[in-house]
Parts: structure tokens; C-alpha cells; sequence
């Protein structure tokens, strides 16, 4: 079995797109910035149904969490088998079995991108892009059973998550292959090299005018402004924009002091593990 994917992972709200409009704008070496709908060129997302369609050889009910999961394995196994030397694929899942099934199969992973952000910061994001109240939200975070639910449009399946903390450290700690953990604030302060790490963990050559370019290409002004003019076909119908703020911070500034205390005391240990808590 060939172990060709990279997986692009993170929790939602996490920096997941921007890494992999990083990745379209580099390694596509384009120059003029990447079309933020064309997204999916450079790897597409394992909750695309249409994916497990095409692996079942038609369409099926994809609510039956069991069939789909059976699916699952064969749509994977199809990404991986495609003929490329490195295939990118884009997850939200935790690195965890569901009924008894490998999300993510170490038979066809190569390794792991895995985005971080502060919980916080994190949340504010999640609570406007899912447009759902910040103490369900601290909620869900804290839940064992968090999954996002699947869209009314059928076009993207549900995902489970669980804890925050149980998810960063199943993609962290995974014992099957190894991941290259890329902090969201580091991204922002110091993208050369955060960028740059990353492009050495999948075994590309770092070209500095290149990286240069593609971290202007991929920046936030650039996106929003073609959020701005295009649209975003992975923005929710419900959500304003999709590029909302990115700013880092903005967790503490805007939270409530009891919902932090909620959020340190829940993930304090991983929080303290990636520097986010002294």
C-alpha cells in the first residue's frame, strides 16, 4: 500500500486554509496570487462527499456514520494510489478510530502538517464562522463527542473532533507516523521560517524569493480582498465572511474572564506543552 499523504491537519478555525493557499501559491510557484476558490487544487478535504461517492461507485445515504466509514477507507485508499509521489489531504478529524475504523490510515500516510492555535483565539473564530454562542462553544471544545455536523447542502460530510486537547495531541503524539506541529502564532510572527519548516518536513527545496512571494500571495489582505471581490465557496451561508480577522490575542481581549479560566482549566496541560501558558 503506498504511503503517499501528507496530511493538512488542524482543529477548525485553526489556519488550515491559509497553510494550504501557502502550499498552492509555492509549490505551484505562480506570479500572481492563487485563486482562494481553487483551494482544493492542492489537495483536496477527506469530507467531501462526493469523494465517497465516487469510492462507493454511487451514491449512498452518507447520515449511516458506518457506510460512510466503510467508504472512507476505500477513498483514502484511492487518494493514495493515484500516482503521485505526494498526495495532500485536508482534515478536521481527530487521529482517532470511529467504530473500529482508522480516519486517518497509517497504511497510506506519509506524515502530517498539524496547525495549533490558542484555544481562545480559536473560539472566537469558531463562534462566527459556526454562528453559535461562545459558552456552547466552550462546550463543544470540552467534548468527547464534538462533531461538526454535516451541511444541509449534502456536498460536506460530518467530522468528528472531540476535546481540543485530545485533539491535538492524537495528531501530536501519533505513534504510527511522524507530525510536523506548526503554531498559528508563529505563522503570523515569523512565516519565513515557519513556512519554510514546513517545506523542509515534506521534502521540498526552500527557495527564498519564491517563499517570499508565496507568503505575500497567501497573506490575510490578500485573501480577504478576494473574499471581498469572488466570494469563498467554503464560507457557511450563515457566516459573514470567512476571513473574519486572523488577529492574535483576540481570545483574551474579547472573552469573558470566566470562559478563559474554563478554557485553561480544561486544556491547560497541552496549552502549557505548545506555549500558551506559562
Amino acid at each position: 500500500m503506498p504511503k503517499t499523504i501528507t496530511w493538512l491537519a488542524s482543529y477548525p478555525k485553526s489556519g488550515n486554509t491559509w497553510l494550504r493557499l501557502f502550499l498552492f501559491n509555492y509549490l505551484f510557484n505562480l506570479d500572481e496570487p492563487a485563486p482562494i476558490n481553487q483551494a482544493h487544487r492542492i489537495g483536496p478535504s477527506d469530507s467531501t462527499t462526493s469523494l465517497y461517492f465516487k469510492a462507493a461507485g454511487r451514491k449512498f445515504d452518507i447520515s449511516d456514520i458506518v457506510q460512510t466509514l466503510r467508504y472512507r477507507t476505500k477513498m483514502i485508499a484511492a487518494h493514495a494510489g493515484n500516482g503521485a509521489d505526494v498526495n495532500f489531504m485536508k482534515t478536521h478529524f481527530a487521529n482517532t478510530p470511529i467504530e473500529n475504523v482508522r480516519t486517518i490510515p497509517p497504511a497510506h500516510t506519509r506524515g502530517a502538517l498539524y496547525i495549533i492555535r490558542n484555544p481562545a483565539d480559536m473560539l472566537v473564530s469558531f463562534t462566527h464562522h459556526f454562528s453559535t454562542d461562545k459558552r456552547r462553544a466552550v462546550d463543544a471544545i470540552n467534548s468527547d463527542s464534538h462533531t461538526i455536523s454535516m451541511e444541509r447542502s449534502g456536498t460536506v460530510l460530518a467530522q468528528y473532533l472531540g476535546r481540543w486537547s485530545d485533539h491535538v495531541l492524537s495528531w501530536a503524539d501519533s505513534p504510527d507516523f511522524h507530525t510536523h506541529v506548526m503554531r498559528y502564532e508563529d505563522m503570523q510572527a515569523d512565516p519565513h521560517s515557519t513556512f519554510g519548516a514546513a517545506l523542509r518536513y515534506i521534502g521540498v527545496p526552500e527557495d527564498p524569493e519564491r517563499l517570499d512571494r508565496a507568503i505575500r500571495f497567501s497573506s490575510f489582505s490578500e485573501v480577504k480582498k478576494q473574499e471581498s471581490t469572488h466570494g469563498f465557496v467554503e464560507k457557511p451561508a450563515n457566516a459573514p465572511k470567512f476571513f473574519r480577522s486572523g488577529k492574535v490575542g483576540e481570545g483574551r481581549a474579547s472573552l469573558p474572564s470566566d470562559l478563559i479560566a474554563r478554557i485553561e482549566a480544561d486544556h491547560g496541560d497541552v496549552m502549557k506543552r505548545f506555549g500558551y501558558l506559562s
